[in-house]
């Protein structure tokens, strides 16, 4: 069994208008040292799979598939084995 933690994120060139707003309210609260913010969204996916090949392989396609839009977002992810 495997433990995918994918992270999502938007591409550089495209606009956060959600990380602006919050960029907006740090500055408002007396964050003034924060120059930007990006958000973006982690998923933890538990997988059963014969080797980790496989479950790299696997969390590749479901991220490229159904978790991100190749087109405006990157992911990585980080894969354990679990008991």
């Amino acid at each position: 069994m495997f433990k995918a933690t994918i992270y999502v994120t938007l591409k550089d060139s495209v606009l956060d208008p959600q990380g602006v707003a919050v960029k907006g309210s740090l500055h408002t609260l007396g964050f003034e040292g924060v120059r930007d913010v990006r958000i973006g969204k982690r998923v933890e996916v538990l997988l059963e799979s014969e080797s980790r090949a496989e479950a790299e392989k696997q969390i590749k396609e479901l991220s490229e598939k159904v978790l991100s839009n190749p087109v405006i977002e990157n992911f990585t992810f980080e894969l354990e084995e679990v008991a």
